[in-house]
């Protein structure tokens, strides 16, 4: 089977690094790829957004799955418009990825599903949610209701900050936000491979979304990851997918709008049980870097079983080594990152067995590579256990020559003290 990939950053590369592991694949593309990811998957000039172009490529090369990597696509209807031009794909439709196209959207389908959440309030008016925000008081969380690259949240500790979201969301050119109670628990990254009626829970993750160590700073896509995470429990498993993940199978199905691909549900788990904190229509990054290398069975046969509507009822099997991931950033990010700045001793870092560096935002200048982006490389790695992943991560970034990159220093830090 030849297999094409949408999307350019470490998840693709995660994706791509799966993929090729599998005896299903022949050849595999990714459009548009990046010069790092270019080693794994060949890359493809092609505009994501004609999805008419996407369909002609698909056909010219006898791809036999489309796998959509980032979320914009899928919120844009790239599914719908291949399967009506007879590409097989993995992802929701444009429908179905609603439940991370619009936050109210998806608050609305909680409350009408019975999917525990926190209590909102959608606002379409800067004033309105002001005078709400000010009665409700802080700590409070302010969302942007569309897309946002993973930047469009602020969880307010102080009134200030709050009234400075509000306004900075509005004057952004956003036509609405969601104001949502302030949970207390741990977060939780879960997610399940799904064929429109059935789900199976794949490994878990932990993510760190702020810019800095001790968590501090304005959120980012992610600085790192690690799996498993010591919060989650069987027990815990199953009630996620009984309270979360099942109800959102049937309420879509009733709906009209079956849901196939991956789900992404963000976390919170609470003293009463998991709570939704969001839903993501696609892998995580970087928790695709972590969880991705844990995953025994072959993708490529889970991902064509899903978009069929046939996935076995069998669990997945799962590395019991733990992977951790850190992400290298451009100095600058989240807010202005600096491109250009040289990279060096990759090679060198990857070379550890257990050691993978995942391509995101980078191209190639002469004989190395360049930063061409916010989040530029992630670092996973394999060890028996949080604390031995986390070393092997730490050796490989410290391998690498990038005084315009930076990255946290504390990735894995509550797995560690859980562990403690």
């Amino acid at each position: 089977m030849n297999v094409l990939i949408i999307g350019s950053g470490g998840r693709e590369h995660a994706v791509a690094n799966a993929l090729r592991k599998s005896p299903l694949l022949d050849r595999l593309f990714a459009a548009p790829g990046n010069d790092g990811l270019a080693a794994v998957a060949q890359s493809v000039a092609l505009e994501v957004g004609d999805h008419g172009a996407v369909a002609d490529f698909c056909r010219s090369n006898a791809i036999g799955l489309v796998v959509v990597g980032p979320e914009a696509p899928l919120v844009g209807g790239i599914v719908d418009d291949l399967e009506r031009a007879g590409v097989a794909c993995f992802g929701p439709t444009r429908a179905a990825a609603r439940l991370e196209g619009s936050k109210a959207f998806t608050k609305v389908f909680c409350d009408e599903f019975n999917i525990p959440t926190a209590a909102w309030r959608g606002f379409s008016d800067a004033g309105a949610a002001l005078a709400y925000v000010r009665a409700v008081g802080a700590p409070i969380v302010i969302k942007a209701d569309g897309l946002a690259a993973g930047k469009g949240v602020t969880v307010a500790a102080s009134l200030a900050e709050a009234e400075a979201a509000v306004i900075s969301l509005f004057a952004g050119g956003h036509a609405e936000i969601v104001v949502e109670e302030f949970m207390i628990g741990e977060e939780l990254s879960f997610f399940a491979l799904c064929d429109g009626v059935n789900a199976i829970a794949l490994p878990e993750a932990q993510d760190h979304k702020r810019v800095g160590d001790g968590d501090t700073g304005p959120n980012t896509g992610g600085m790192g990851a690690y799996s498993p995470a010591p919060i989650l429990t069987d027990a815990m498993s199953a009630r996620i997918m009984r309270e979360i993940v099942a109800p959102t199978l049937a309420g879509m199905s009733r709906r009209g709008t079956p849901y196939r691909g991956v789900l992404f549900a963000g976390l919170m788990i609470t003293r009463d049980g998991p709570r939704l904190i969001e839903f993501n229509v696609r892998f995580g990054d970087p928790e695709a870097e972590v969880i991705l290398p844990r995953l025994e069975d072959d993708l490529l046969d889970l991902m064509v079983n899903a978009a069929a509507g046939r996935l076995p009822a069998t669990p997945l099997r799962v590395k019991a080594e733990t992977a951790l991931c850190v992400v290298m950033a451009a100095r600058g990010y989240p807010a202005a990152p600096r491109l250009g700045t040289l990279i060096a001793g990759v090679d060198g870092a990857a070379a550890p067995p257990g050691v993978t560096v995942h391509f995101a935002g980078v191209r190639r200048d002469g004989e190395g590579f360049v930063a061409n982006g916010g989040r530029v490389l992630a670092v996973t790695a394999l060890g028996r256990d949080v604390a031995e992943a986390r070393a092997r991560a730490y050796a490989a970034v410290a391998s690498i020559d990038w005084p315009g990159g930076f990255y946290r220093r504390d990735i894995g830090w509550r797995a560690i003290k859980s562990t403690a």
